[in-house]
């Protein structure tokens, strides 16, 4: 369950930055809401979470969830670079969080 939880944290992760970067600044006012609603989901969920993860485990799979979805946004949504080696390091770094939940 707690490994669910993380799961989710990282994904409102992914809002949250969204949100931060809808803002512009904090200047608009729904953007400006959604980061705090989903910042403070996410941390909420993010601490039931290293009730039972180890916390340097779940603090990165946590940022790693949210960087890969962040980038995946800003590809998809913001029209982002997607050279080679940036789509090489997010596979590295798909890696990376799946061997922290191997050895966790």
């Amino acid at each position: 369950m707690s490994w669910l939880l993380l799961l989710l944290a990282g994904l409102f992760e992914v809002g949250f930055t969204t949100c931060l970067k809808l803002s512009e600044g904090f200047t608009r006012l729904w953007p400006t809401l959604g980061f705090v609603v989903f910042a403070a989901i996410s941390f909420w969920l993010l601490t039931r979470a290293t009730a039972t993860i180890p916390l340097g485990t779940a603090y990165a799979v946590w940022t790693g969830i949210g960087a890969l979805g962040t980038v995946i946004v800003g590809i998809v949504a913001f029209g982002d670079p997607a050279g080679t080696l940036r789509i090489l390091f997010l596979l590295l770094l798909i890696a990376s969080i799946i061997g922290l939940k191997l050895v966790s």
